[in-house]
């Protein structure tokens, strides 16, 4: 905002001291003063005998001399003190502002995109120095939030170009052999636009989530795992995976549309990502002190803490991933991890000793009477919500 230019607070400081130093001095000589009114007397008795010849009446004016003495005194030392109150704010304000004005520098570097920049203001803590710290946090979290959007945008433009790209090659195809069957041609073109669809609906899903653009209400984390299974039970049929569900009553507080999608995305990851054949997937809902739990574990290969560690990246898919159907776009898990931030939950991935994956996704829990949950997947689903695709 443009704003006229005003009085500095160096300034202001410096007013202020010295209004104050002068106020303390003025009350300190009128203490003086008041004193010497009350012990002081007007007039003094000269004895007789004494050296002193011009006084002819033997009184001695005490008070109108001591007035004529201590009024230009005073107004000496409070010209000293204005003086020393503007010499001494100016330099002590110039002192405590020194903190603010590194700040605003680094402000003001931040301003002009440069995000690497940190105050580090030494010495012990106080407000200033807290002041500080947390504008060194903001940038390193805005640096690392902006590293993480560039690297997301690029991996993001990289994704959508790829089925454009593929689509483009396939219609110059068709241009140069008109004769051609276009059965074939169209098929192809449709699986195509399909995964367009599903990369653009997830980046919308993705971009919900990060925003908390939604209505938080009482939801059950049991009943939304009752329908993610329920719905992706013919997939796992397809994929001989038996599903396995078990937990009581999972109170938390969201979306339940958000919550029920990250539940799919869990289950139709942990299905797809499974064992060639028998393969197996539990899906359980507790309660902890520490929140309501979400688990997804699955059988399969064995994987390494440094693959797992990766998963949840956006465009990030493990060993074998994009070889298999229904591999999705890669923002499975990364929107799984949006959710569960946006509910301020967390999200844990591990793995399995004996093979496979374990998804844990703790969320705030709210108090309800308990209820047990059907540990079988075709349970009634007991809430009436859209169901969305697994991305």
């Amino acid at each position: 905002m443009n704003r006229p230019p005003g009085v500095s607070v160096r300034l202001k400081l410096t007013l202020s001291y010295a209004g104050f130093l002068m106020f303390a001095g003025a009350l300190l000589l009128a203490a003086v003063w008041v004193f010497l009114l009350r012990h002081v007397p007007d007039r003094m008795m000269i004895i007789p005998g004494s050296t002193d010849d011009t006084l002819t009446d033997g009184v001695f004016p005490i008070r109108s001399n001591l007035l004529r003495a201590f009024a230009p005194a005073a107004a000496a030392v409070l010209a000293f003190l204005l003086a020393f109150g503007l010499a001494g704010g100016w330099l002590l304000a110039g002192r405590m502002l020194n903190p603010l004005t590194r700040i605003t520098n680094a402000a003001r570097m931040a301003t002009n995109g440069s995000l690497s920049h940190r105050i580090r203001l030494p010495g012990r803590r106080d407000e200033f120095r807290e002041l500080a710290d947390t504008f060194d946090t903001m940038l390193a979290r805005l640096e690392a939030h902006v590293a993480e959007q560039q690297r997301f945008a690029a991996n993001a433009s990289h994704e959508l170009r790829t089925p454009l790209a593929i689509t483009q090659t396939l219609l110059d195809v068709a241009r140069s052999d008109p004769d051609r069957d276009t059965g074939e041609l169209v098929e192809r073109l449709r699986a195509v636009n399909t995964r367009a669809i599903d990369l653009t609906e997830a980046l919308l899903l993705l971009s919900r989530a990060d925003q908390r653009s939604f209505t938080r209400e009482h939801v059950d984390l049991s009943l939304i795992a009752e329908e993610a299974t329920e719905t992706l039970l013919p997939l796992a049929e397809k994929h001989g995976v038996t599903l396995k569900t078990a937990g009581d009553v999972t109170p938390t507080v969201g979306s339940y549309a958000l919550l029920l999608q990250m539940a799919i995305n869990l289950v139709h990851n942990a299905i797809v990502h499974n064992l060639p054949e028998q393969g197996t997937v539990w899906v359980t809902t507790s309660i902890h002190p520490d929140g309501a739990m979400l688990t997804v574990e699955n059988t399969g290969e064995v994987l390494f803490p440094t693959v797992v560690s990766t998963l949840a990246e956006p465009f990030q898919r493990g060993t074998g991933r994009i070889r298999t159907d229904h591999a999705g776009v890669g923002l499975g898990l990364a929107i799984v991890d949006s959710i569960a931030e946006a509910h301020d939950g967390e999200l844990t991935l591990s793995p399995r000793p004996d093979g496979g994956l374990r998804v844990t996704v703790q969320l705030p829990t709210v108090q309800v009477v308990n209820r047990s949950m059907s540990s079988c997947p075709q349970a009634a689903v007991a809430h009436g919500t859209s169901v969305g695709l697994p991305l």
